[in-house]
């Protein structure tokens, strides 16, 4: 392994008039070819969090006795669920042959989900620890990162985690991964994050291949906003990559995506708690704060540059988020509308991926109307809420963004079934269309295949990973894989499939909204947009959840699902009836007929006045399994 040779630290490039005399003496900047920048991006479960851990020990950035393990995973739902939720950086001092270096790591998610996370990161970094399983091999989040990170040319260091296992099988793995990657593998890192086995060759090879940044420290600042925490008492905390250029305390900065400037108050980096420093120079990570106490101020994505002179050019952007699951939140208790929006800002702050809006429901009441990249993200989002605000939630059935060209010719997006035109007023109805990979045993490809057929996916090709193991690769409608398709690939490959789906555009589609009629009224909350072929089945399975859940009341209580003013299912739930006549023994029967009579002319009355209660348990138990039941 060739050695990286030792640079002089260089002297600090002259400040602006007015900011250095007034400090005095100041520590030197670090030349940037001392610095690596890398990411470890890996399949969910992997061990990226457990490699992470192991770095932080061998580097001595945390010592032995403060160590805990998935260290830099600090959420309580992190620690509870295993999984990597947020992106997080840290930066860790290291010899290596007499010379310091700084290596900053950008620990990023594995799930599905949190894919524009891992985007942000690698926009960050020069290079990437390729993360693989010794024993499951490659999977589809594997496949999804690793050409992620191609795009962004970064030196990708193929590392075999869990060699210690009995079932490893290293030199399959390799194959895999040259076969689907096109990556050489002859220099592949084996490890064990969890023992600490060999992972003093991963930092080995992370200094001799991962190539230097290439900024200069004597240009105009230009950095990029990665990341960005909310703290109750400091406001906005904003991590940042410095491309170009040095920033100090007491610097005046410029957001120039936001047009706002800013006196930093205080900077420094992250080894992993906050450590204060007086400068932060090109190549660094760090993290600078400025006193925003407005949420709506911080940009990810946004360039950071100097407030006085002519400030860099601003850095391209990586895309923004798409969001392509909505759902609604309402506080079950009505008094805890202004607690949930104020949860929801700070939470958006955090994760800048997830947006939301007010709307209104007859059943809910006041709530909002929540975008999310998947569904994991979606729930994580309902348990941050509800764990770090203590707010009960009632959320709707999940559904996709559609688009619609209506008869005047114009397009909307649509967010909520609610919002769909009548059908007489919809010239294109279209819907989001997804290519899912599948990698699975060999043993499970015909289940797979009838369940993509069953949701009217599209094939497109088949690829044997090893004699063992296969990719499939559909195109598949996103609505039918939002809801459940993780769950039955689960299911019917007995846990051992993995999935992985990108977006590929929109497609005109057969597609209806099926509204829930109670007592000829339309409940709002439990429209849903789907396939004409399956709404009468849908529908169906709504209304006979519906049915067990309502009470009876004193009249009868018509359900109906329906297209527009087509009625697909409908069920009754019967009326109440006091047995009138239970007194009169034998007689005339015109007197038990006028009782009668008496007690329909009654119920009839009552039926055009009286209200239905839908109990909160009836619209909980219908979005539960709903969906699900309306596939069977």
């Amino acid at each position: 392994m060739a050695d990286v040779p030792a640079t002089p630290t260089p002297t600090p490039p002259s400040a602006s008039p007015g900011t250095s005399a007034k400090r005095g003496k100041q520590a030197p900047l670090i030349d940037p070819a001392r610095i690596r920048n890398f990411s470890i991006i890996a399949h969910i479960d992997h061990g990226k969090s457990t490699l992470a851990d192991r770095l932080l020990e061998v580097t001595g950035t945390v010592s032995k006795r403060d160590m805990k393990e998935q260290l830099l995973d600090d959420m309580d739902l992190e620690r509870q669920r295993g999984i990597t939720i947020k992106a997080r950086a840290v930066s860790m001092r290291y010899t290596h042959h007499g010379t310091e270096y700084e290596l900053n790591l950008i620990d990023t998610p594995g799930h599905v989900d949190f894919q524009y996370e891992v985007s942000r990161s690698l926009t960050c970094c020069e290079g990437a620890l390729l993360l693989v399983d010794a024993f499951q091999g490659v999977e589809a989040q594997t496949v999804a990162n690793a050409y992620n990170a191609i795009e962004h040319n970064l030196e990708i260091i193929p590392v075999l985690n869990k060699i210690d296992l009995v079932h490893a099988r290293p030199e399959e793995v390799k194959e895999e991964i040259e076969q689907t990657l096109g990556l050489d593998a002859e220099d592949a890192i084996g490890c064990s994050a969890k023992t600490g086995l060999n992972c003093q060759a991963v930092i080995d090879a992370i200094i001799a291949r991962v190539p230097a940044p290439t900024g200069k420290l004597d240009a105009t600042l230009q950095a990029m906003v990665f990341d960005s925490v909310y703290d109750e008492f400091r406001g906005a905390i904003i991590y940042v990559r410095v491309m170009n250029g040095v920033v100090r305390k007491g610097d005046r900065v410029k957001f120039l995506q936001a047009g706002t400037a800013h006196e930093v108050v205080e900077l420094g980096q992250l080894a992993p708690r906050r450590v204060p420093r007086e400068h932060l120079s090109a190549g660094q990570v760090g993290y600078v704060v400025c006193n925003i106490k407005s949420l709506g101020q911080v940009h990810i994505g946004d360039t950071l540059s100097v407030a006085q002179g002519e400030p860099a050019a601003a850095l391209p952007g990586y895309e923004q988020p798409k969001r392509m699951v909505f759902c609604g939140l309402y506080p079950s208790d009505g008094q805890d509308f202004e607690n949930l929006r104020e949860a929801l800002s700070k939470l958006q702050v955090n994760d800048p991926s997830f947006v939301f809006e007010p709307e209104t429901s007859d059943a809910l009441g006041f709530g909002f109307r929540c975008g999310f990249l998947g569904l994991l993200h979606m729930e994580i989002v309902q348990q941050r809420l509800e764990g770090e605000s203590d707010i009960d939630l009632v959320q709707t059935a999940p559904n996709v963004t559609y688009r619609i060209k209506v008869k005047d010719g114009d397009w909307i997006d649509v967010h909520t079934p609610q919002r769909v035109p009548a059908n007489g007023d919809i010239e294109d109805f279209q819907q989001p269309i997804v290519r899912v990979s599948f990698v699975l045993p060999v043993d499970y490809i015909g289940g797979i295949m009838k369940l993509c057929a069953d949701r009217r996916g599209v094939f497109v090709r088949q690829e044997y990973l090893s004699p063992t193991r296969a990719m499939l690769v559909y195109d598949l409608a996103l609505a039918e894989v939002v809801y459940d398709m993780h769950d039955r690939l689960k299911s019917i490959t007995r846990g051992y499939g993995t999935m992985d789906y990108e977006l590929r555009g929109y497609e005109t589609g057969d597609l209806v909204r099926l509204d829930i009629l109670v007592k000829g009224e339309r409940v709002d909350a439990l429209s849903i947009v789907c396939d004409k072929r399956d709404s009468e089945t849908r529908g169906r399975a709504v209304i006979k959840k519906l049915k067990e859940e309502i009470p009876r009341h004193m009249f009868e209580v018509p359900l109906q699902a329906a297209i527009g003013t087509r009625v697909v299912a409908r069920e009754t739930i019967k009326a109440m009836s006091k047995n009138v006549t239970a007194k009169c023994y034998g007689g005339d029967i015109s007197r038990k007929r006028k009782l009668w009579e008496k007690q329909k002319e009654g119920k009839k009355r009552m039926k055009s006045i009286g209200q239905v209660d839908i109990p909160q348990k009836a619209f909980l138990a219908v979005l539960e399994t709903g969906e699900e039941e309306g596939r069977k």
